[in-house]
C-alpha cells in the first residue's frame, strides 16, 4: 500500500510549532517546570556531559581562548541538575529546555537520526519520593500531557487523528524477560507494546537474571533501580517506539555502587561526582522526550525525516522515494 502523509510539507511545518508549543505547555503544567536556557557544549573535564549507553562518540573541538576540549552535549541529565541548584528552584519545582545533540555513531533509519532533539526536564524531589509509586504517577502526568497534546492536534488538523492510550502499562525488565525468555529485549517490547499500546519499562541498567542487560545505560544519572523508557505503539509503522527515556537520579550510595558495577569509578574524582556524593545536589526525576519522534507519532508519519532536517544515508535516501516519504 502507497504511503501518503496526511499533511502536506507547509501544514506539516505549522503542525511542527504547534505540537511543541502546546506539548511543552502541556507538560511544564503537569509537572511544574519553568524553561530555561541549556548549553549546545561544555567543557570535556567537566563530569557534566552524558555517557548514555557508554559507548557513544561524543563530538569534540576547541576554541580560541579557551583551553582543554569541549564536547557537544549527549543530553542534559547531570547539568540539569547542577541548573536547578544554581538557579535555587525548590521543592518540587523543576525546569526544562530544549537540547540538541548529535550522535555520530547512530545508524539513521526511519526513528533514529544522527541530529536528536528533545525536551530534557529535571524536577526537585524529596529522599520520600525515590521510590516506585512516584516515578509512576510522574510517568502518567506525562502521557496525559501526550494525550492533551493529541487532542488539540487532532482539533486543530483534522486530518490526523491520531489517539493516545491513556492506560499506561508498566512493567519491569525483569518480568519481561520472564515473560518471553526466549526473545531478544527489542522483540519483549515490541510484544508488550503491540498488546498494551502505551508502555512504561522499567529498571533498565541493571544485570538480569540471564546475566545479560535488557540495555544499557550510563552508571551517573539514572537510578538503574527507579528508571525506565516510555514506549507507545506506532499504527503507521506497526511497531513500538520509544518516546521518552527518564528516571529518578541517583543518590550518593547508588552513584558509587553504579560506577563500579561499570568499572568507571575513577569518575568519582570529577567535580560532578565528587559534589554529589558530598551532599551539594539535590534529589531529582528527570528525563528526555523526543521532539521528532513525538512529532512523527502524532503526524502519523512514516519516516522522522519528515519533521526534521538532518542528513540522510543512500539507503534511507532510495527507501524514502520508494515509499512516497518527502523529507524535509
Amino acid at each position: 500500500m502507497t504511503y501518503k502523509s496526511v499533511l502536506t510539507a507547509e501544514e506539516t511545518q505549522v503542525a511542527i510549532k504547534f505540537i511543541k508549543d502546546k506539548f511543552q505547555h502541556n507538560l511544564a503544567r503537569r509537572l511544574n517546570l519553568k524553561r530555561v536556557t541549556a548549553p549546545v557544549f561544555v567543557r570535556a573535564d567537566s563530569g557534566l556531559n552524558d555517557d548514555l549507553n557508554g559507548v557513544e562518540r561524543k563530538v569534540s573541538f576547541t576554541a580560541r581562548g579557551i583551553s582543554g576540549q569541549l564536547e557537544v552535549v549527549q543530553s542534559l541529565a547531570k547539568w540539569k541538575r547542577v541548573a536547578l541548584t544554581k538557579y535555587k528552584f525548590r521543592l518540587g519545582e523543576g525546569l526544562y529546555t530544549d537540547m540538541n545533540a548529535i550522535r555520530p555513531d547512530e545508524k539513521p533509519d526511519r526513528t533514529h537520526s544522527v541530529f536528536v532533539d528533545q525536551w530534557d526536564w529535571e524536577k526537585v524531589i524529596d529522599v520520600k519520593d525515590r521510590n516506585t509509586d512516584y516515578l509512576k504517577k510522574t510517568v502518567k502526568s506525562i502521557v496525559a500531557a501526550l494525550d492533551q497534546t493529541a487532542k488539540q492536534v487532532a482539533k486543530a488538523f483534522p486530518t490526523v487523528d491520531i489517539s493516545v492510550t491513556k492506560d499506561v502499562y508498566f512493567v519491569t525488565s525483569q518480568e519481561l524477560e520472564d515473560m518471553y525468555p526466549s526473545l531478544t529485549p527489542a522483540q519483549r517490547e515490541q510484544e508488550i507494546t503491540r498488546q498494551h499500546k502505551t508502555v512504561f519499562v522499567m529498571q533498565i541498567g541493571g544485570l538480569l537474571k540471564s546475566g545479560a542487560k535488557h540495555d544499557d545505560r550510563a552508571p551517573d544519572y539514572d537510578d538503574w533501580k527507579l528508571n525506565g523508557d516510555l514506549l507507545v505503539w506506532n499504527d503507521v509503522l506497526g511497531e513500538a517506539m520509544e518516546l521518552s527515556s527518564m528516571g529518578i537520579r541517583v543518590d550518593a550510595d547508588s552513584l558509587v555502587y553504579q560506577l563500579i558495577a561499570k568499572g568507571c569509578d575513577e569518575k568519582l574524582k570529577l567535580p560532578y561526582h565528587s559534589d554529589l556524593v558530598s551532599g551539594k545536589l539535590p534529589y531529582t526525576i528527570g528525563g528526555g522526550i523526543g521532539q521528532s519522534r513525538l512529532c512523527m507519532f502524532l503526524l502519523k508519519k512514516r519516516h522522522i525525516g519528515e519533521v526534521q532536517v538532518s542528513v540522510w544515508p543512500d539507503d534511507q535516501l532510495e527507501l524514502c522515494a520508494e515509499e512516497n516519504i518527502t523529507l524535509l
